[in-house]
C-alpha cells in the first residue's frame, strides 16, 4: 500500500518551488526597487547598520531562495518526465509547453549562477566577510549590482515562461 502518492509529492514539490521562487525573487525586487534607491537617502549614521544586519541575513535568504528554486524546478522536470526536453528548449518536440518550461529553465540557471558565482562572492567583499581594499570593494558593489539588475530583467520573461505554461 502506498502511503503518499505520487501526485502528492509533485504537489508538494511544485509547492516548495513556487513558495522558494518567491522568496528569491522577492529579494531580488527588494534589493534592486527598494534598498539600493533608499540607500542614498539613509543618514551616514544609520547606514552601517544595512550591512551588519539586513544585508547578511537578507542575502541567505535570497541565496537559499535561489538554491531552493532549483533544486526543487529539476525535481518536478524530472517527476514529471520532461528535463531532457526542457534542456533542449523542446526541440522536436512541436510543444509550446516544452518550449517555454525549458526557456524559463534556462533563464532561472542563469540567474541562480549569477546569484552563487558573482553576486555572492562579491557581496562576501563588500560586507567584510573576505578581505578586500577599498577599491576592490567598489569594484565588487559594481561588479554585483551589474549583475543583480541583470537578474531582475531576466525575472520577467522567466516568470512569464514558468507561468505561461498553464495556457497551451
Amino acid at each position: 500500500m502506498e502511503f503518499v502518492s505520487a501526485e502528492w509529492w509533485n504537489l508538494c514539490f511544485r509547492w516548495l518551488h513556487v513558495m522558494s521562487g518567491i522568496m528569491w525573487i522577492g529579494h531580488l525586487w527588494y534589493f534592486n526597487f527598494t534598498q539600493t534607491p533608499t540607500m542614498p537617502k539613509i543618514p551616514a549614521e544609520l547606514r552601517p547598520a544595512i550591512p551588519r544586519f539586513i544585508m547578511p541575513e537578507a542575502l541567505w535568504w535570497f541565496r537559499w531562495g535561489a538554491m531552493s528554486t532549483i533544486v526543487f524546478g529539476i525535481l518536478l522536470a524530472i517527476m514529471n518526465g520532461y528535463l531532457g526536453q526542457a534542456i533542449i528548449i523542446g526541440i522536436g518536440t512541436h510543444s509550446a509547453h516544452i518550449t517555454a518550461i525549458g526557456i524559463g529553465m534556462w533563464l532561472g540557471t542563469i540567474m541562480w549562477a549569477n546569484v552563487w558565482f558573482i553576486i555572492w562572492p562579491n557581496q562576501q567583499k563588500v560586507l567584510g566577510m573576505v578581505e578586500a581594499s577599498a577599491e576592490q570593494k567598489t569594484r565588487s558593489a559594481r561588479v554585483a549590482g551589474l549583475a543583480s539588475r541583470t537578474n531582475t530583467l531576466l525575472s520577467i520573461p522567466m516568470v512569464y515562461c514558468m507561468t505561461s505554461i498553464h495556457f497551451y
